[in-house]
């Protein structure tokens, strides 16, 4: 089954969803985003989608309509988006429920959410990417779940408060441990040594975790509870308080767990 589909938003989902829902086969018919020029770069990644910077999609020829912005802009989208008859709508996002489409125009609302961290202009296999749909209507999970399996051999229903979850623990694999990483990034630079060095310790950290788990693959001195070492770290942090305090907090929670 292929789809017409149109994409509000020009952002890092829409960058990587656009083509790839083109490439399974699936026509992009509209892009939208408050300046034209956004939507013109999504639009020039597929072959004859328009761009727009209006939402009035009441002529649209598309079946599916999705919403990828950043949390805080979908109700009003989905307030304001004129959509025709027997149209869906539906939302990227791993934190909000379906019910903020409710008041929308759309005859039939659902999720379409990708569990990947996306960066325009890096390339991402979307066949390996998870998307979580849901729906109140069987006919739309069956859609979507159809839509979702032609980019993606993993594809899971999911209600809203399990996506929720998964979307909090997706923050501490992702964004925190990447801002782990600046942290440590930043030490070593403002030390004068190469970060280059420790690429191996985290190429290996996320490999054995992966492997082996991540409670088994626990190292270092909170593990042990070696607290000379931990307060000697503690003492070297105290440029900035905010690390230092970071520092004490993940210990003492290895500590505890």
């Amino acid at each position: 089954m292929k789809f017409k589909i149109a994409i509000l938003g020009a952002g890092n989902v829409a960058w990587h969803l656009a083509p790839a829902l083109e490439d399974a086969g699936h026509e992009i018919t509209e892009i939208y985003a408050r300046d034209i020029d956004k939507a013109t770069q999504i639009t020039e990644r597929v072959y004859a989608a328009e761009p727009k910077d209006d939402l009035d999609f009441s002529e649209s020829k598309a079946q599916i309509f999705i919403l990828a912005v950043k949390d805080s802009a979908i109700t009003e989208l989905a307030d304001e988006v004129i959509l025709p008859e027997g149209s869906i709508l539906v939302h990227t996002s791993g934190a909000m429920p379906l019910d903020i489409l409710g008041y929308s125009s759309a005859s039939y609302t659902g999720i379409l959410y990708p569990l990947q961290s996306f960066t325009k202009g890096r390339k991402m296999d979307m066949d390996e990417v998870p998307f979580l749909v849901e729906a109140e209507d069987e006919e739309t999970l069956q859609k979507l779940k159809k839509l979702a399996k032609s980019i993606s051999p993993l594809v899971y229903q999911m209600r809203s408060k399990d996506r929720k979850a998964i979307h909090v623990a997706a923050v501490f694999a992702s964004n925190f441990t990447n801002h782990m990483l600046r942290i440590a990034e930043e030490i070593m630079r403002r030390q004068g040594l190469d970060y280059e060095m420790l690429k191996p310790l985290i190429i290996e950290t996320i490999s054995k975790s992966l492997q082996i788990g991540a409670k088994n693959a626990q190292t270092g001195p909170a593990i042990r509870e070696d607290y000379d070492t931990m307060e000697d770290h503690h003492r070297f942090l105290r440029y900035n308080d905010s690390l230092a305090e970071i520092y004490r907090l993940i210990s003492q929670d290895i500590i505890d767990s």
